[in-house]
């Protein structure tokens, strides 16, 4: 499995401008441990939201325009990924924060605005007939980019922080989902369409809107398992096997973490995949009439806050019905690859890199391509399979060099540049060839020159440089990708994967 790697040493940088960080993983003060114990159902807001992403139900949004609230834009990153023409990236938040009556849930203190303590990245292929969640776990070690603050300055960048930590660096509920989205973007090259973050109290009432969801234990659970600082076992919450749960009870459902597989929170996130695939299933099983989602796009909408892009009933409906045609095993969860870092968790690379690629090239857990293009083969010798063919390099100069051991791609490349009307100044090799991703640097003022290159390799990170000029630094995705045409999943990611129809009691923890 994807989390069974050996543990490496943490290696924590210090960060330039402190963020709030709620809890951790073990080794945690106990006043934190309790504190975040309350806390562990956020996934379950962000499962409202993929629900009625995947339910084709998207003209129930006309009568809810009133209840849809957006989040500002200007604190998202103008230094982003290329965007895809076809398939789309959806950022899916839950949030912990207490306001707006969330508190009832969790108790904690009522002003308290949050954090991310589940993100789900939804990856909508361009044939739109596959999803794929990702799940990024909380603890993740990762670098936060630059976000903007209430008065409108701008943090500087944070090396080996949290990844829940991104959502508290805005410090308001409608700065905040910028600033995660930078970091998603960040950390898997892929650019966020859109982003919906939704709270537990929406959650709670769509559960019962439903009438329950399906889940499975794999053991009697007591209440020591749900607040490991009891003395004493408790009484019997849950029963060994498959049971119906709603409002509270599938809040504790979620966050049930201790006595179950290994104890840990990435085992959690095997339970609250199986759960997302459960409410996905039951909403489809009722069928689409007005009488029975206008209940449950009621429930969500109230408690979720959307990017401008989605922040009006028609562009919601536009949004769901081009989803229509994703079944239940076509809709498949899996998570970043990982491993412990002390009592953190790393993202393991290669393959972290090898699922963004497959992902951006929409390439499935089983190897099929769900790009919609006729054989699924690139459309120029050595372009990236996504590349836009349309790209004009009319007075655009570029440098090519290989950070890679694959001979002759940067004369391959650069021919490509050249046949788009660029004009290619030198070829080469870059100083190291273990560069993983591919990275554009580009001198002041040269920010759209740059993100017109990127348009020919999907995926390249863009990096301001403080001298002129514009230098490509490819990396092994691409050299992976434009000799094959194609980049698969790493095998351990693809066999954990979870579909929406796989088996109520299958995968639900890992030990």
């Amino acid at each position: 499995m994807t989390g069974r790697y050996n543990t490496a040493p943490a290696h924590h940088k210090d960060t330039v401008v402190p963020s709030p960080r709620r809890g951790g993983a073990r080794g945690a003060p106990a006043h934190r441990r309790r504190r975040r114990s309350r806390t562990r159902f956020a996934l379950v807001s962000a499962v409202s939201i993929l629900v009625l992403v995947t339910s084709a139900g998207g003209w129930i949004y006309l009568k809810l325009h009133g209840a849809i609230a957006a989040f500002g834009a200007d604190g998202i990153s103008d230094s982003r990924p290329a965007a895809s023409s076809k398939g789309q990236n959806v950022l899916v938040i839950g949030s912990d924060g207490r306001t707006g009556g969330n508190s009832g849930f969790g108790g904690g203190d009522e002003n308290d605005i949050g954090r991310s303590d589940t993100a789900f990245l939804v990856h909508i292929s361009a044939n739109h007939r596959h999803a794929v969640a990702l799940s990024i776990p909380r603890d993740t070690l990762v670098d936060i980019p630059p976000c903007k603050l209430p008065d409108g300055s701008w943090t500087r960048t944070q090396t080996g922080a949290m990844f829940n930590a991104a959502f508290s660096v805005g410090q308001t509920l409608k700065g905040n989902p910028a600033c995660t989205q930078n970091t998603v973007e960040k950390l898997t090259g892929l650019r966020v369409d859109h982003t919906i973050v939704a709270d537990f109290k929406g959650f709670a009432n769509l559960t019962e809107a439903v009438g329950g969801v399906p889940v499975c234990l794999p053991r009697d659970i007591y209440q020591k398992d749900l607040d490991p600082h009891r003395t004493t076992r408790g009484t019997l919450l849950f029963a060994k096997g498959e049971q119906t749960v709603s409002g509270q009870r599938a809040l504790d459902y979620v966050r049930l973490r201790h006595g179950i597989g290994d104890g840990s929170d990435l085992g959690r996130i095997k339970r609250q995949q199986a759960f997302a695939a459960s409410l996905i299933k039951k909403v489809r099983s009722q069928g689409f009439t007005p009488a029975g989602l206008l209940p449950l796009a009621d429930a969500v909408t109230k408690s979720m806050t959307v990017d401008p892009g989605l922040a009006s009933a028609d562009k919601l409906l536009t949004f769901a019905m081009s989803m229509k045609d994703i079944d239940l095993h076509h809709t498949e969860f899996i998570t970043v690859p990982w491993r412990y870092d002390g009592n953190r968790v790393a993202v393991v690379e290669p393959d972290a890199h090898a699922l963004f690629s497959a992902l951006k090239a929409d390439r499935m857990t089983d190897g099929k391509d769900a790009s919609g293009r006729t054989g699924g083969k690139p459309t120029a010798a050595f372009a990236s399979p996504t590349a836009d063919d349309g790209v004009s390099g009319e007075g655009i100069r570029v440098a090519v060099h290989n950070g890679t051991t694959a001979v002759g791609l940067a004369a391959r490349t650069a021919k490509v540049f050249a046949d788009h009307h660029f004009t290619v100044t030198s070829t080469g090799n870059a100083d190291g060839q273990d560069h993983i991703a591919t990275l554009i640097e580009y001198g002041p003022g040269q920010q759209s020159q740059a993100q017109t290159v990127a348009r020919l390799i999907p995926g390249a990170a863009l990096k301001a440089a403080p001298t002129p000029g514009i230098n490509v630094i490819l990396g092994r995705s691409y050299a992976d990708e434009s000799t094959t045409g194609a980049t698969t999943m790493p095998s351990a990611t693809a066999h954990d994967a979870r579909s929406a129809d796989d088996g109520l009691c299958s995968n639900l923890s890992y030990g």
